[in-house]
């Protein structure tokens, strides 16, 4: 029998609403907080899905903004412009309606939209001492389940590199998850968002901190996601696949304040960060790879991995394990991923540069079931190449 071994904290959103339509809720909620000007963080391509939430609040005398210059992956420079659309109507409350990079700048600009810290104060682990403004997340995308994460990452513009800012404080206050708003979703972002949510339940469950507790989000997340996925991304309109991924990306998002991802995500970041590879997909075109190199650390939890993909139980937990890497290259094949990072326009010369600056993240390669050396990580791009 598993005893549920470290202790662990849970910080979920006050409220947390899942479901079809559930979003006509918000207004209400907002509405008991009752501030006098909500700023909406968005982006252009989803701005039209905020139009029944503005047109609520407005009907309740609040003033809205909506700020949606948004493109792509988040950088300090759009978070800067972020607050400042804030400040400028006095916002006492922000949403966040979009993918993962819209809710981790809506979570920044609430967080150090009262002066009191800046951003390069707040990068790392706890160094976030406070947020007084009331936030929503409202994801469009099934993916990073940053609606009940205490994570927000950013590009700095200092070095170019992807960091992290890890709190409780970033905790939405609210969470509407609605998988009605990810119908709209292209059949490249499903695939891409939807393994990135994949990749947060393995990595979880496959993890030097994982916890009873948290298994039981992971496990299922894989098996909601790796059985509805494939029709998610060949019918965009099929709500019950919508919803499936949906649930299971808001299940490992569940799993990243108490555990978090590792080696994958960390080997990753170079390629978004460098070259602008979405960062699903950059976590996909990995992922078998470094499972591969972390089988023989933990065969008994990739099996179990496997059994959650809906691999046939047969045989040992290797052949098990081995099994369940195979289902996600054939997952990858199905979904349109590339099979190879030279697909991405990645250059090979860039492997020793991407290797170094992945072994600066830490905080993820810890928490790997096998330690990851600098020629590990090396020899991981070669063969992903």
């Amino acid at each position: 029998m598993q005893l549920p071994g470290r202790p662990i904290a849970l910080q979920l959103p006050r409220k947390l609403a899942f479901g079809a339509h559930c979003l006509a809720g918000a207004a209400e909620w907002i509405g008991a907080v009752d501030p006098q000007a909500v700023l909406i963080v968005t982006a252009p391509q989803v701005r039209a899905l905020c139009e029944p939430l503005t047109a609520a609040l407005r009907a309740q005398g609040r003033a809205v903004g909506i700020w949606d210059e948004l493109q792509g992956e988040p950088h300090v420079d759009d978070l800067a412009r972020g607050l400042a659309a804030a400040r400028d109507i006095r916002a006492g409350l922000i949403v966040g309606l979009g993918g993962g990079s819209v809710m981790d700048v809506a979570k920044l600009v609430a967080s150090l939209l009262d002066g009191r810290q800046n951003i390069g104060e707040v990068f790392g682990i706890g160094n976030l001492r406070a947020r007084a403004t009331p936030l929503v997340c409202v994801p469009t995308t099934s993916g990073t389940g940053s609606e009940v994460s205490p994570i927000a990452i950013v590009q700095d513009s200092a070095d170019g590199m992807k960091k992290g800012v890890i709190s409780p404080h970033l905790v939405p206050d609210a969470a509407f998850v609605d998988p009605v708003l990810t119908i709209g979703m292209p059949p490249a972002v499903t695939a891409s968002t939807g393994l990135d949510a994949l990749t947060h339940c393995i990595e979880a469950y496959a993890n030097r901190q994982a916890h009873p507790l948290v298994d039981t989000w992971a496990l299922e997340g894989i098996r909601r996601i790796a059985r509805s996925l494939p029709a998610a991304y060949a019918s965009g309109a099929d709500l019950n696949a919508r919803s499936d991924v949906a649930l299971g990306s808001m299940y490992g998002g569940m799993c990243l304040g108490p555990v978090n991802t590792a080696a994958v995500h960390a080997l990753a970041y170079p390629l978004g960060g460098d070259f602008g590879v979405a960062h699903g997909t950059s976590n996909a075109v990995l992922l078998a790879h470094v499972l591969e190199f972390n089988l023989q650390a933990a065969p008994q939890r990739y099996a179990d991995v496997a059994r959650a993909l809906g691999v046939a139980d047969e045989g040992s937990a290797e052949r098990m394990a081995a099994g369940g890497v195979e289902f996600i290259r054939q997952l990858n094949s199905r979904c349109g991923i590339p099979a190879h990072i030279a697909e991405l326009g990645v250059p090979e010369s860039a492997i020793d540069r991407m290797a170094d600056s992945a072994l600066t993240v830490q905080r993820l390669l810890a928490q790997n079931p096998r330690t990851v050396t600098l020629q590990d990580a090396r020899d991981i791009y070669r063969r992903a190449f």
